[in-house]
């Protein structure tokens, strides 16, 4: 059975998701690698737009985040009733959120690419690329819960042969339309975002297809009357907190961009090709923490505390393992490697340096991810989120200024401060875990050590 607890159960589940997440990557990136032959200003104009993309996926995810969470549980105490409500809501609730996110998007996009001080030579075709990705928000945040929804009945393979197919479409979409082959216009950045919408329109349609052959979930308005408030509650409760860590990050990174913008185009394009690198690095620690996550949600449902606690632990160290060894081969590969988007000597001898504080970066990355995931689905929602919000700003947005723009030190110097920021609540969350506050709060007697 998928939720038996092993750590071969959980590499099972994890590989699909983290095939799937890079699928994901590539869809959210590969304008960017694809366009880098084009224009490097095309490059940091879609790594603006991205960076603002990014947050809106934050408030898509913190309904997807709840709903698998809460699933998993139902399906360990087998709650079909409750399966049901959850579903329901969830939908309703992210359509409602995706159609605000893109309304704010066409009002506002050219005020927030001023106050992220936009240099004016990319500033039209970061606008331009915003706005059309914009126009897919709705889909995007559907595709993003049935896929949790699909996730958390164990049909990841499922899931991840969609993100195949949307990555494939993404890439012919980008190779037809950028460059203008085969009689079709040269739209360049254009291009780009039209691709990325087709391809997640067509996911749309294919994991609902999924979704209505293989699970046994009514969708229906019956299930909203009468609102089901509680579920809801839950739904938040779970989504709100642990979103809101994610959020607090992504903001954070996007008053970083802002620093980052200051120094000009080439810096910008160092910096988003340094971030795709480092997503590989991290990618499958990702996985392993969502796979984690749901076996963990289902061990809480059936109140097994002791295997949750060798879980997490398990977790944490393969997680680190892997994330060092893949940021180790970039970085011996590293000359090559930035040689496939830039001929830039400067780029490519930056990016190395980058890449060199990068493999000690994800020492603290890597914790973060998987603790951060398992206290969620533990219960112990809110640590997270005050830890985070309190180091990323009072130690990675503040000194980024202090030591990247004011004492001179560049990205480099924002770099070295991202990584004491992510070191350092690590730490604290190791600590936290570690504690058993968690299951004080849960379990109705002490457990055993």
């Amino acid at each position: 059975m998928i939720y038996q607890d092993s750590t071969k159960n959980v590499f099972k589940m994890s590989i699909p998701i983290f095939i799937e997440l890079m699928l994901q990557l590539l869809v959210g990136n590969v304008d960017q690698i694809m366009i880098s032959r084009y224009s490097q200003g095309s490059v940091a104009a879609i790594g603006n737009g991205n960076q603002i993309m990014s947050i809106v996926i934050i408030f898509l995810n913190v309904m997807s985040v709840s709903t698998t969470i809460l699933i998993s549980r139902y399906l360990g105490a087998q709650d079909k009733q409750k399966i049901n409500e959850v579903c329901n809501v969830s939908l309703l609730m992210l359509g409602i959120v995706a159609l605000l996110a893109t309304a704010i998007i066409f009002i506002g996009h050219n005020s927030i690419f001023v106050w992220m001080k936009v240099p004016a030579d990319i500033l039209g075709e970061a606008s331009q690329y915003l706005t059309v990705v914009a126009i897919c928000i709705l889909a995007q945040g559907f595709y993003m819960v049935l896929a949790s929804i699909l996730r958390s009945f164990g049909l990841m393979k499922e899931v991840m042969y969609v993100a195949a197919i949307m990555n494939i479409i993404n890439i012919i979409g980008n190779t037809l339309l950028i460059n203008g082959l085969f009689g079709f216009p040269q739209l360049g950045i254009l291009g780009a975002a039209i691709s990325t919408n087709i391809s997640k329109c067509i996911g749309l349609i294919l994991i609902f297809a999924l979704f209505r052959k293989n699970i046994a979930v009514e969708l229906s308005f019956k299930y909203l009357r009468p609102f089901p408030k509680e579920t809801l509650k839950n739904l938040l409760k779970i989504g709100l907190p642990s979103g809101g860590e994610e959020l607090s990050y992504n903001l954070s990174q996007v008053y970083i961009f802002k620093f980052i913008n200051l120094f000009g185009t080439a810096i910008i394009a160092t910096k988003v090709y340094c971030s795709l690198l480092a997503n590989v690095s991290y990618v499958y620690s990702i996985a392993l923490a969502n796979a984690t996550q749901i076996m963990v949600s289902y061990l809480m449902g059936a109140m097994d505390l002791e295997k949750v606690r060798k879980r997490v632990w398990t977790t944490t160290g393969i997680s680190m393992i892997i994330a060092l060894s893949i940021t180790g081969i970039i970085y011996i590969n590293s000359d090559w490697i930035f040689r496939i988007f830039t001929s830039d000597p400067a780029i490519i001898a930056l990016g190395k340096k980058i890449i060199l504080i990068e493999f000690f970066l994800e020492i603290g990355r890597t914790v973060n991810i998987v603790m951060t995931k398992c206290l969620v689905a533990v219960g112990d929602v809110m640590f997270p989120v005050i830890t985070g919000i309190i180091f990323m700003w009072f130690v990675a947005v503040l000194f980024s200024y202090i030591v990247g723009v004011r004492m001179g030190y560049g990205l480099i110097g924002i770099w070295i401060v991202m990584t004491i920021d992510e070191s350092l609540r690590g730490i604290i969350f190791i600590l936290r875990f570690r504690s058993k506050k968690w299951q004080k709060k849960l379990a109705p007697s002490p457990q055993p050590n």
